[in-house]
């Protein structure tokens, strides 16, 4: 859990995005609802965005990366349906606000982030407000994290042009993939793996997202 912060001002920001952005629209489960009013957005952005924090819009966090809108962020957890004891695999750590969403919901939260410096950020700022049960690590974020898989739930924070296999690997019986797929056209992406280990795919809605780097330009 986050630790209290005596900021009244933002929280009811952060309240105010909940019930005209999130509620006005199609996120209904209420364990997200609460979580997306605790994470403090703010500071998971830059000093000069901290005016839009709270504004339904992606944000730059540098490195040609950015912060999703609240919604999106609201709207793929959602999908993924976490549970208290679900281990959850956050690919794209940006500046680590999915992350300390899902943080807020499941019992761990392993983020990967390709990006060098934003991940060494990332994992401070999620320590200094107070997240124990997040893990972070530099790399490619399209092999997953095989040690620690299976995850029952995944996030992917970037678009890759096809669904990467090893994500789908990593899923465990029961777990969902939330993805962006597509190069110029997006498409928000379920996949939910059964029993007998079939796919059930789904596509949500049109998005835009930054494309994943790495290997999976290379595919």
């Amino acid at each position: 859990m986050l630790k209290p912060l005596a900021e009244p001002m933002r929280v009811q920001e952060r309240d105010q995005m909940v019930i005209q952005q999130l509620l006005a629209r199609d996120i209904t489960d209420q364990r997200v609802l609460d979580a997306m009013a605790r994470v403090p957005r703010h500071r998971f952005v830059s000093p000069k965005e901290q005016a839009v924090a709270y504004v339904d819009s992606p944000l730059p966090i540098g490195y040609g990366q950015t912060i999703s809108q609240p919604y999106i962020v609201a709207l793929m957890t959602q999908l993924a349906d976490p549970r208290p004891q679900a281990k959850a695999l956050d690919i794209g750590t940006g500046s680590g606000y999915q992350a300390a969403v899902l943080a807020e919901l499941v019992n761990q939260v392993f983020s990967i982030e390709i990006v060098e410096s934003l991940a060494a950020e990332a994992k401070a700022r999620l320590r200094s407000l107070g997240h124990r049960n997040i893990h972070t690590r530099h790399g490619d974020g399209y092999r997953g994290w095989p040690e620690e898989a299976p995850f029952d739930i995944i996030i992917v924070a970037a678009a890759p042009n096809h669904v990467p296999p090893p994500l789908v690997d990593q899923l465990a019986v029961g777990g969902k993939l939330v993805i962006p797929v597509g190069n110029f056209s997006q498409n928000l992406v379920v996949i939910e793996k059964a029993p007998d280990g079939s796919l059930d795919r789904r596509t949500v809605s049109p998005v835009a997202f930054v494309p994943m780097t790495g290997e999976a330009q290379q595919q």
